[in-house]
């Protein structure tokens, strides 16, 4: 496979180069592609997670332990005060 790096990519490669974090540019590739595999479960972990608190959301609505609309609206400007003056 061949792969046409753009210039600032190849700048990229070579300041890590530099660095003397990595004795090669295979080095930082393998790195690179370890990220993104990581990076990758974490966001199907956040995904899945995302998914079950929904399920468990709207079951919870179903029983009718939800909340009226203002009451939440009240709870996120209160929660976004208390972000800003911290």
């Amino acid at each position: 496979m061949d792969i046409i790096l753009k210039p600032e990519q190849e700048q990229f490669i070579q300041e890590k180069l530099k660095s003397g974090k990595y004795k090669s540019i295979d080095e930082v590739i393998i790195e690179a592609f370890r990220l993104l595999e990581e990076q990758d479960k974490h966001y199907e972990q956040w995904v899945e997670e995302t998914r079950q608190k929904v399920t468990v959301g709207l079951e919870q609505l179903d029983r009718g332990e939800g909340n009226e609309v203002e009451v939440v609206i009240n709870l996120l400007k209160d929660k976004i005060r208390g972000m800003r003056e911290a």
